[in-house]
């Protein structure tokens, strides 16, 4: 079993800063990639940042210069800085994994559950 662990959502104010983080654990044997991905009401999810284990990030195009992601492979860590927030940027967010497992030694994409960010005006 693996399970991700969402941290950091919440309401802030247009252009203030939000940090966002994920845990992965469980019978993890490898990570490939770790990223965030967003959704509102209505829409389909969509990709926000994303890292390979390498280290190489690739971001949606409307996001660059304005979020960061980082991850920290000793730990199965997964962060996303978020600045300059606008109300927009209104959605759950969720920590996503593709992963290998020990157990199963299958590998496939997993979810966390979400965490909320709103920014109002």
């Amino acid at each position: 079993q693996v399970q991700l662990a969402e941290s950091g959502g919440g309401l802030v104010q247009a252009g203030e800063s939000l940090r966002l983080s994920c845990a992965a654990s469980g019978s993890i044997a490898f990570i490939y990639v770790m990223g965030w991905y967003r959704q509102v009401p209505g829409k389909q999810r969509e990709l926000v940042a994303r890292i390979g284990s390498g280290g190489s990030p690739e971001y949606a195009d409307s996001l660059k210069g304005r979020f960061t992601i980082s991850r920290d492979n000793a730990k199965n860590t997964v962060s996303l800085q978020m600045d300059s927030l606008k109300p927009e940027d209104t959605a759950v967010y969720y920590c996503y994994a593709n992963m290998l497992r020990t157990d199963t030694r299958s590998r496939r994409d997993y979810w966390g559950q979400g965490t909320q960010v709103t920014v109002s005006s």
